[in-house]
């Protein structure tokens, strides 16, 4: 891998125009994308991991791992290259030269989102919220996406000042689990043979496969930061540093958990548990109440469900931006210069979505979006390459690209059909907005030039 020298060094900061303010700084975009990746996926979905894997929970968290660097290093070239609000749909835009494909990419990475957040605002109400606050599910979950909006609303500075906060706590909760899992291990109580073992009469690749499908949505959430690009310093430096390290963080951190996890509980208990990490605190037995974990885990979601609403509300800034979706969504509070009318539109949209379907299916439908979107991305970086621009950027080896393209296609061969049904429903829906949108373009202009 390499940074090209396209340019001068006053053009290599990346530092074009903007109606967002720069203030996301390489350490705060680490941290972002660090914080959207350790979510709900690890804290929730293991157990489920587990059924796939069995005891060798880590060897799937591995594989996607892979399968995500893969991917994230098109994105580090397209990004530096283009460090615009908008993301995966201007790659698409400037790759393919046609409006309803960047249209497509961008409602799949949009729609993946909004989705997203809504599986984060079920999780939040679930069973962790209730180990120590006993209140109906569904409002729960409404009241948690109004305050999420609120605090996107104040501006990038504001919610990524919390992102800071809510990142050392939930790796400080991971952490825990890491230490806890080896006390037990440690004192004898575990068995660290589980980790090597498969479910009886299942073959390891075809488990490895089906667990690295769920163990993707862990480290989806990478991508999100490509459409705060606009809003980074120098974003062909911070970008590609903040990109590697934060994955490859979290990867490790997960993998241990993985490990600890799974040395340290019976398979059974983990596939038995919505909190699965909440049962190596309980096996653990030190004097922890397991509410103190349960608001970790809570904060955990909470950070991921801020972090992907602002990228749901960038991307659709941006897409506005562009002419694919009404020209309204792209309004700026002129003081706090956060695009206030798409946060309460996805807002409104995650609530809504919140009240059909539950944690596993939201997250497998959230990564058949995204495998769209990185099959548009990873193939953009190719057809791309030979687009020089006026700025220093970061260049990956063709060979990753193409290795992303067909890991990509491997993890949609293992989605269920009724994963894809909920998912072209969804792209359905997006390609009647693109032609109505387009038609109302064409009837304003009509009626501008009448008036002429």
């Amino acid at each position: 891998m390499a940074v090209s020298t396209e340019g001068s060094q006053g053009d290599a900061e990346g530092e074009q125009d903007t109606a967002l303010k720069r203030a996301i700084s390489g350490k705060l975009l680490f941290l972002f994308i660090l914080g959207d990746v350790l979510g709900a996926g690890i804290y929730a979905l293991v157990g489920e991991m587990a059924v796939e894997a069995g005891g060798a929970i880590w060897l799937p968290l591995a594989v996607a791992l892979v399968l995500a660097l893969l991917t994230a290093a098109s994105y580090a070239e397209l990004v530096t290259k283009y460090p615009k609000a908008g993301g995966a749909a201007v790659f698409a835009r400037r790759a393919y030269r046609n409006d309803l494909v960047s249209f497509v990419v961008g409602f799949c990475m949009l729609a993946a989102g909004l989705v997203s957040v809504a599986g984060l605002a079920l999780a939040f109400s679930g069973e962790y919220l209730r180990s120590f606050l006993d209140v109906p599910a569904v409002p729960a979950a409404l009241v948690f996406l109004g305050l999420v909006a609120a605090l996107n609303l104040r501006g990038i500075s504001e919610s990524l000042g919390a992102n800071v906060v809510m990142t050392v706590i939930e790796l400080s909760g991971l952490l825990l689990v890491i230490v806890l899992g080896a006390v037990v291990v440690g004192r004898g109580d575990g068995d660290v043979g589980r980790v090597m073992q498969f479910p009886e009469g299942v073959s390891p690749l075809p488990a490895v496969l089906g667990a690295a499908l769920l163990a993707f949505y862990s480290f989806v959430g990478f991508e999100t930061s490509a459409n705060v690009a606009e809003e980074t310093v120098n974003p062909a430096r911070n970008y590609p540093r903040a990109l590697f390290g934060g994955l490859l963080t979290a990867g490790v951190v997960y993998v241990l958990v993985g490990l600890t996890a799974s040395a340290a509980v019976p398979t059974e208990q983990l596939t038995a548990s919505s909190g699965p990490l909440l049962e190596v605190v309980r096996v653990a037995d030190v004097g922890l109440p397991p509410w103190v974990f349960g608001l970790i885990a809570l904060i955990a979601v909470a950070n991921g469900a801020l972090l992907t609403s602002i990228m749901t509300s960038r991307l659709t800034y941006g897409m506005a931006s562009e002419g694919l979706l009404p020209s309204v969504l792209g309004r700026v509070l002129p003081n706090r210069r956060s695009p206030w009318v798409a946060i309460l539109v996805t807002t409104a949209v995650s609530m809504a979505l919140a009240l059909t379907g539950d944690l596993e299916i939201l997250a497998n439908t959230v990564v058949l979006l995204l495998l769209v979107v990185f099959l548009s991305t990873n193939t953009a970086v190719l057809v791309l390459r030979k687009d020089r621009v006026d700025h220093d950027h970061f260049r990956t080896p063709v060979v990753l690209p193409v290795l992303a393209l067909v890991s990509c296609v491997v993890l949609l061969t293992q989605q269920e059909a009724g994963v894809w049904i909920r998912g072209l429903l969804l792209l359905g829906l997006g390609v009647v907005l693109y032609f109505v949108t387009a038609a109302t373009r064409r009837a304003t202009a009509r009626r501008a030039g009448s008036v002429r």
